[in-house]
């Protein structure tokens, strides 16, 4: 079941309208993040919520445990990973449309806490993202 979207603030809809970036958890918060949506099906390890500064975390939009496990971040899975895991975000259109709704009210940041910042769940649903937005246009 979809969850109540949070309401932009003056901030958000000021930061980069419209475009969708992607960040580590660990990273500083900053105000340019816009709406920041952790993608993650488990906490990042260590952290607190101060220093993830999610706004939402939406763990139905992270890869099921099953494909997270066979990927292992294993680069050299990384292209199937990305299809096996954009087959599973649309065969939830509920979690694609909240996030095309928050990525429409202002900036959206992806939070992710893998280590390797090129293959990872939220680059390939950043992309995704995209498409749909270049698709709908």
């Amino acid at each position: 079941m979809a969850r109540a979207l949070p309401a932009p603030t003056a901030a958000r809809t000021r930061a980069g309208a419209g475009s969708v970036v992607v960040k580590r958890a660990r990273d500083p918060a900053a105000p340019a993040d816009g709406m920041r949506v952790l993608v993650d099906r488990l906490w990042p390890r260590g952290l607190t919520k101060e220093q993830v500064a999610a706004d939402l975390w939406l763990r139905e939009a992270a890869p099921s445990t099953a494909l997270r496990r066979w990927f292992g971040h294993q680069q050299e899975r990384y292209a199937e990973f990305g299809r096996r895991y954009r087959a599973e975000l649309e065969a939830h259109p509920e979690v694609l449309r909240q996030l095309d709704e928050l990525g429409r009210r202002g900036r959206l940041t992806l939070l992710y806490d893998a280590a390797d910042t090129e293959h990872n769940q939220a680059r390939v649903l950043c992309r995704l993202l995209l498409e749909r937005r270049a698709g709908a246009g």
